[in-house]
């Protein structure tokens, strides 16, 4: 660690270029992009044929005739024109396919790790210290705690008990606008502080964005989703287990979890009993956004008196789109509950959270087992629940999502469902194409048109779905011409072979059908996270090993020099919500502070100048753990992937956030709940810690 606060070494290209790649890693989280580039087509062609004769890709159908990367050949002369991903060029002059290669926060960071790997700026020793761990910090084990609690969590709130005790809260605010508000806040918070903030904005979210929906007068549902969205985040401090920031700070500092919660939850408190009344009644006073009175649409007794579906079963609500509005009315005022479930996932949540906090309590920091320990068997416990539940009743979700998908699937894309079930081999794997066979038109076919002309039923029904096959597979989306109306004189025979493709689709399909809640699970966890989180390791500590953390470390022990305690937990908290918005998110941000702070500590342990006093110490640490917490809600989307999740849940429900109204009804909120908590925490650390020397970690 001596070597690493080495200043001099930040002179070099290497430690120069470490930095530019780390703050280029940042800015693509916060302004993701794409970078257009060539590929040969004859490559694409021949990977292509390559994949096809290795029956990975179901090959194109003869009667469409030539098509190369879903590029019909044509004789007119080429034009540039954008399919799906790729800007591509027909015509006999093409010969490049741009694709477009996303730039964001997987991408990024991954592509400025391995550029310092190839110029040589970093080594062995970041790469397995960024993984690994170092310093007490073990990325490793923080993820693989982080995910396998997630899945109880997501788990329970699969089970339908979210969405449930909502309801229940929806019906004991009855039709007081502002008691339902108030009533919702603390829900949110309660449930944030114990499963955290993930499920809170899963299920919370569509929740609200149906809510005010179905409601005649409220106008605008920008005071609860904001609320939302800020009160999880909140909750989301006390507990360590309720966020990967979390675990990291109590990991590099060696935090019992006990003793975290016990040090911010008097400010998160606080600022939280603040909040509510500033959001009600000063932010959002405006009747149109939280009326006195809340009127909703009123359920027909016939839907009240349905059953609940499981709406992780696919095409549960079969065609839900014709009456969207009561679709959304049932869902909320008829909402399903796996009570078996429910009840087994929290007793599995309440035992694994109170085993760990008793664990770590009791025994000593140096011999502490991961907490993963804990965790790991717990999830595994919840995934058999789910998988046993799901194959006892296989038959039931079974034939709801058959019954749904025959509902819910147009009248023309209905042939395609046929064909997918003779790709997965529910049908006879080889069908006989008679072009002198023709089939009666259905209604929905002779009333569409194809390039202005109407449809007829020359077109034999499996020559359309071979049509659409090449399309679908292709993602590329061509138009390509349908065959010739007119009928041959000889028979031809196509096969529409099993493919790697459509095992791997039919296998998912038949999964989801079977072990809906498992499969619901499975999809929603944050496994984006794992990526992203190791690379942002990686980069920070190569910022450690090139110098650039201890330029950092000094910056910060000049300013609590002259600033004391208070000046340590008002600066913390700045910086750390500034560049939760600046540096890759609040992970990002924990990570490089939690390495600033141990150089800092490093410092003044290898210096005879005045010592860090415990009530200076404590209050950094405590500062930052709330701001890189309360730094979610500030000023961008990708200041927290929640923040990420949120907007996305929003924009399918048709709710559009614009990133500088984001900002604007975020920036009172933050700094509201930063103030209270910041004057609270001074006010502790005064009275609970002494100005006694920092004896370390």
């Amino acid at each position: 660690m001596q070597n690493d606060l080495n200043t001099a070494q930040i002179r070099d290209w290497h430690s120069i270029f470490t930095l530019i790649l780390f703050v280029f890693a940042n800015i693509v989280v916060l302004v993701p992009f794409t970078v257009p580039f060539p590929f040969p087509r004859f490559l694409v062609d021949a990977a292509r044929s390559l994949l096809v004769v290795l029956r990975v890709l179901p090959p194109r159908d003869p009667q469409s005739g030539p098509v190369t990367c879903g590029i019909q050949q044509s004789k007119q002369p080429s034009k540039v024109i954008r399919e799906g991903s790729a800007t591509v060029r027909r015509g006999p002059g093409a010969l490049l396919l741009w694709y477009r290669l996303p730039v964001n926060f997987i991408t990024g960071p991954l592509l400025a790790v391995l550029l310092l790997l190839a110029t040589k700026s970093i080594g062995r020793v970041e790469v397995h210290d960024g993984t690994i761990g170092a310093n007490n910090i073990m990325p490793l084990e923080v993820l693989a705690f982080f995910i396998t609690l997630a899945y109880i969590a997501i788990s329970v709130d699969a089970s339908g008990l979210i969405r449930y005790i909502a309801f229940k809260v929806l019906q004991k605010g009855g039709g007081h606008g502002r008691r339902l508000f108030l009533y919702l806040y603390a829900f949110f918070f309660a449930l944030s502080t114990c499963i955290g903030n993930d499920p809170i904005i899963l299920s919370g979210t569509p929740f609200l964005a149906y809510m005010t929906r179905i409601s005649r007068n409220i106008k605008d549902p920008k005071a609860w989703i904001y609320t939302q969205f800020a009160v999880s985040n909140v909750g989301s401090a006390i507990l360590v287990s309720s966020n990967p920031t979390n675990l990291v700070l109590a990991a590099a500092f060696e935090i019992k979890f006990i003793e975290y919660t016990a040090n911010v939850i008097v400010p998160v408190i606080a600022s939280t009993m603040v909040l509510a009344p500033f959001l009600l009644y000063v932010l959002f006073r405006d009747d149109a956004l939280v009326p006195p009175s809340i009127e909703l649409h009123v359920l027909p007794e016939e839907a009240r008196r349905k059953i609940p579906v499981n709406p992780n079963i696919p095409n549960a609500r079969g065609q839900a789109d014709d009456n969207e509005d009561m679709a959304m009315l049932e869902e909320i005022m008829n909402p399903y509950l796996d009570k078996s479930g429910a009840i087994f996932g929290s007793v599995i949540m309440a035992a694994t959270l109170i085993t760990i906090l008793v664990l770590n309590a009791s025994t000593p920091i140096r011999h502490q087992h991961p907490v993963y320990w804990i965790t790991l068997p717990a999830a595994c416990i919840m995934l058999c629940w789910d998988l046993t539940f799901g194959w006892l009743h296989r038959k039931q979700t079974r034939d709801i999502a058959r019954a749904g998908s025959k509902v819910s699937a147009p009248p023309g894309e209905r042939d395609t469902v046929a064909l997918r079930e003779i790709d997965t081999g529910q049908r006879q794997r080889q069908s006989t194409i008679d072009p002198q066979q023709s089939f009666e038109p259905r209604d929905s076919d002779t009333s569409d048109a194809v390039d202005g002309q109407p449809k007829t039923s020359a077109v034999s029904v499996p020559q359309k779905l071979l049509r659409k096959r090449t399309t679908d597979t292709l993602g590329l989306h061509c138009d390509v011409p349908p065959p010739p109306a007119k009928p041959t004189a000889t028979a031809s025979h196509y096969t529409v072979p099993t493919t790697l493709v459509s095992l791997v689709a039919g296998a998912w399909k038949w999964c989801r059908e079977t072990f809906p809640t498992a499969t619901a699970v499975l999809a929603s966890l944050p496994l984006p996270l794992i990526p992203f989180a190791l690379c942002m390791f990686i980069l920070c500590q190569s910022l450690v090993t090139k110098g650039w953390v201890g330029v950092f470390a000094y910056g910060w022990d000049h300013w609590v020099s002259r600033t004391g305690p208070v000046g340590a937990v008002g600066g913390m908290m700045f910086v750390s919500i500034l560049l939760c918005n600046f540096a890759g998110t609040n992970i990002g941000t924990t990570i490089l502070i939690s390495r600033v702070v141990q150089a800092w500590v490093e410092i003044h342990a290898n210096t005879s100048g005045d010592p860090i006093s415990q009530r200076t110490f404590w209050a950094t640490i405590y500062s930052m753990a709330i701001g890189v917490n309360y730094g979610a809600f500030s000023t961008a989307f990708s200041a927290s992937l929640a923040g990420l999740l949120w907007r996305s849940i929003l924009a399918r429900k048709n709710i559009h956030v614009m990133g500088w109204e984001f900002m604007r009804v975020n920036c009172p909120i933050i700094a509201v709940a930063t103030i209270v908590a910041s004057a609270v925490l001074v006010g502790e650390v005064y009275i609970t810690r002494s100005t006694a020397a920092y004896a370390g970690m």
